[in-house]
């Protein structure tokens, strides 16, 4: 049986997650320590107490989901998970997914997912940009709607999550236009989302660019099995490809949908495991394909379901 393993992006985090698998497993706090120490401040108790607020700033909220998903993954390791068939990750859950790949230390991952937080805030000014969600909707039609609104505000259909599912990206009065029209078209659910930063968006190019600098100065290697990348939905076929693909990441679309598809379709995959805080692509994933399983990893249970699934019994 051939399977993945996936990374969860923004959106999945919440006060107290991982308590559990930390409690049995000491790897998830090293991990957190690990990155406390180089960040400067405790990330496992910020993720422990909260408040809320604090776990949703995005240059909070990034270095702790990638550092959730490397810890999640050094549990799987450790228990014995054998060799994925592919790694994918959404959105920011791209950067855990080059880590677990080999692709990328973790020192060096955090030191990058840092620095994309700290562009990505300061991208846009603060009260001007932020993402809705538009569910009920063919993709095309999200697509249609937001280039009929976008001009010298910007609206843009961005991560396209599951069939139906599509979130958009932009300045704040452009995307409450795109949601009250999409309402009055008969949209089943438009809303706006607590995000503060219009991810994926073409605000982002500028951030992108700096980025690209940060990632021009450390240190990759081919991953160790195919990563599908959110902004293509196809693994690289080298290195410098991949590169590209990431350098052009901040500011081009996740194509979620199309990213299972091609695990299923071209890479055999059977069985997803999802490995991090909350269940987010295990519910997109049911949408998607029901007959393709995605489990969840975020406690022991989990933890133990998933590896079972994969012929491993949990010690």
């Amino acid at each position: 049986m051939t399977f993945a393993v996936v990374f969860p992006g923004q959106g999945a985090q919440s006060v107290g997650m991982l308590a559990e698998l930390a409690a049995e497993h000491a790897v998830v706090q090293q991990t957190f320590a690990e990155a406390s120490e180089s960040l400067g401040r405790d990330l496992w108790e910020m993720a422990q107490t909260g408040p809320a607020e604090v776990l949703s700033d995005t240059r909070i909220t990034q270095p702790l989901m990638f550092t959730s998903g490397v810890a999640v993954w050094r549990v799987l390791s450790e228990c014995g998970l054998p060799a994925p068939g592919a790694f994918a990750g959404h959105s920011l859950g791209e950067f855990a997914a080059m880590v677990a790949s080999g692709a990328l230390s973790f020192s060096e991952g955090l030191t990058l997912v840092q620095r994309r937080a700290e562009l990505m805030a300061a991208a846009v000014p603060e009260g001007e940009g932020g993402m809705a969600a538009l569910i009920g909707m063919g993709d095309e039609a999200v697509v249609e709607l937001c280039a009929s609104i976008s001009g010298e505000r910007i609206s843009e259909a961005v991560n396209f999550n599951a069939p139906g599912q599509v979130a958009i990206s932009g300045h704040l009065d452009a995307l409450q236009k795109t949601v009250d029209t999409a309402r009055e078209q008969g949209c089943r659910k438009a809303l706006m989302l607590a995000v503060s930063v219009p991810n994926h968006s073409s605000l982002m190019k500028d951030a992108g660019l700096e980025l690209a600098r940060t990632i021009d100065t450390l240190r990759f290697s081919e991953p160790s099995a195919p990563l599908v990348q959110n902004a293509t939905a196809a693994a690289a076929p080298d290195l410098e490809t991949l590169l590209g693909h990431l350098k052009a990441h901040v500011y081009n679309p996740v194509y979620w949908t199309r990213t299972v598809e091609t695990l299923r379709d071209v890479h055999g995959v059977s069985t997803i495991i999802e490995a991090g805080p909350g269940k987010v692509l295990t519910g997109l994933g049911k949408r998607i394909d029901r007959s393709l399983p995605t489990l969840p990893v975020d406690s022991p249970a989990t933890l133990a379901a998933a590896l079972e699934a994969v012929g491993v019994t949990a010690a």
